[in-house]
């Protein structure tokens, strides 16, 4: 929710080039309505919305070709999109060492991840001052040379310290190896940083390897809503992932008839998690524009109460 003064309501903010734009759904129509489209002059790299405690609406965080991070909220009197804060941190332009590339924020709004396609990943933590207004801390810097990025997530971790996942290949000894011995046992890593908020520091905790084809990543609601972690999507599967249990994996579905192509394999491309009062869900596309709806089964225990292990995953068909 973007709009303070329509607290239920449930608004859609969308990054189109260098546009930007608050949508809502007209209860009385059911449509699509923009609110509000606003110029960049900029390329809008990445956006995520983010709630710090204690404040009545969310916040958008955007990374631009600017080299900054900008904080904005939307001012409904005045119909119109205000900075909160504008933090510089890399060269302008969409370089392959400037964090901006990918985005992640943490569920409970107390810090955001920026990461660049290679090396650099920055954290920057936000809170409140004595007088409610949002700050923003300097950047903390989680870099590792000769290190390709391919996706990150925030892990649903409650109120425990955040935890940001992320897809990571180290090409430091293919690099180095003229047989390319190296190259062919290189490995994809997941790997999960853990944001320390009492000693402002951030730290590699760990780290697993993932199908190579790996492209994605969605958080798993945590605490009381589900067993948190992450859903891993590469070519053709999908498996969940969780340092203290084991993996899942399934295979996404082919579809049916005589022009299918038996040895072409899926990727997910988009998706998304969807919360309800009895459980969760995550609705995954693939690039052929097909919707699945991805379910967890939990263990209970003896009192028909679930727990926080997975018992198992499954996929099914939901639209096109």
């Amino acid at each position: 929710n973007f709009v303070a003064s329509r607290p239920k309501e449930q608004q859609v903010v969308l990054a189109q080039g260098e546009r930007l734009s608050l949508l809502t759904i007209d209860k009385d129509t059911d449509q699509v309505r923009t609110i509000l489209t606003h110029n960049a002059f900029g390329i809008l790299r990445n956006l995520s919305s983010c709630r710090v405690p204690g404040t009545p609406r969310d916040l958008i965080i955007i990374s631009s070709d600017s080299g900054r991070v900008s904080l904005l909220q939307y001012d409904d009197e005045k119909n119109r999109f205000e900075r909160v804060h504008l933090e510089t941190f890399g060269k302008s332009g969409i370089r392959r060492t400037i964090p901006g590339q990918y985005l992640a924020s943490d569920p409970r709004g107390r810090c955001c991840m920026f990461a660049s396609v290679e090396k650099n990943k920055v954290v920057y933590i936000l809170n409140r001052n004595a007088e409610q207004q949002v700050t923003i801390s300097s950047p903390q810097e989680v870099n590792r040379p000769q290190t390709l990025t391919f996706d990150i997530c925030a892990v649903d971790t409650n109120f425990q310290n955040p935890v940001f996942a992320a897809l990571e290949v180290d090409y430091t000894d293919s690099d180095q190896d003229p047989t390319n011995e190296s190259y062919d046992i290189r490995e994809k890593l997941l790997v999960y940083y853990r944001v320390d908020l009492g000693l402002n520091h951030v730290v590699r905790e760990w780290a697993d390897a993932v199908d190579y084809s790996a492209n994605k990543l969605f958080p798993v609601p945590g605490g009381a809503d589900g067993p948190s972690g992450v859903v891993v999507c590469s070519q053709g599967k999908i498996t969940y992932r969780h340092p203290m249990q084991e993996p899942h994996t399934l295979v996404i579905p082919r579809r049916k008839g005589g022009l299918e192509n038996p040895d072409r394999e899926r990727r997910i491309v988009a998706g998304v998690v969807h919360r309800f009062k009895a459980g969760f869900f995550h609705l995954l596309q693939t690039e052929d524009g097909d919707l699945f709806k991805l379910t967890m089964d939990l263990v209970e225990d003896d009192q028909g109460r679930k727990t926080g292990e997975v018992a198992s995953i499954e996929l099914r068909y939901f639209d096109t």
